[in-house]
């Protein structure tokens, strides 16, 4: 069965881990299967109104966090989209397995080797300045036309709904929520209690 939708991430938030990698294992499990990564800078959704946006302010200056990761996940995605999974897999590691700084250079250097890029290359793109505007532009049609407010968000046409699975690798819940993505006859389902 072929599929079609988009999820946000931003590699800040354990749920967008899970989601995402969820994604990527089915994937390769349903190579007909059409989605798109969409970056939400969770910085810049907490940063006070009014301030300059998160991919306008300088490299690791105060409320950035995540941004030079969320920079270069869109160069690849873009650029050298068959290395972008392993990257995208590896950040997510990086920073939830290993709590290393995503916006690190020797972190985000090992990410992209091992996903058979050379670093410089990638640096060369994002200084560029097209992620960052690639980032501003994505960041705000998921605000704007679909209300997103966090990750992970499945977006499929119209539809957006935020949801956290609380288990990884756990193919079956993504295609329940999935087969959901159309239901419009609920609009939240949350539990008052997380189960231990």
């Amino acid at each position: 069965m072929s599929r079609t939708f988009a999820l946000t991430y931003d590699y800040l938030c354990p749920f967008a881990r899970i989601a995402n990698e969820t994604v990527l294992e089915a994937l390769a499990e349903n190579p007909g299967w059409s989605v798109e990564f969409r970056p939400f800078s969770l910085s810049q959704n907490h940063a006070d109104e009014g301030s300059t946006p998160v991919w306008d302010r300088p490299v690791g200056s105060e409320g950035t966090r995540g941004t030079k990761a969320l920079l270069w996940s869109l160069a690849i995605r873009d650029s050298f989209p068959d290395a972008f999974a392993v990257f995208h897999r590896e950040l997510f590691s990086a920073r939830h397995d290993e709590a290393a700084d995503i916006d690190a250079d020797d972190v985000l250097t090992a990410a992209a080797s091992v996903a058979g890029l050379d670093a410089a290359d990638v640096q060369v793109i994002v200084a560029s300045g097209v992620p960052a505007k690639t980032l501003a532009t994505e960041h705000a049609e998921n605000v704007d036309r679909w209300s997103v407010f966090g990750v992970p968000t499945f977006i499929q046409d119209d539809e957006a709904v935020f949801v956290r699975f609380m288990e990884r690798h756990k193919t079956e819940d993504l295609v329940k929520v999935l087969d959901m993505l159309s239901w419009t006859n609920i609009n939240e389902f949350k539990r008052t209690v997380v189960p231990q």
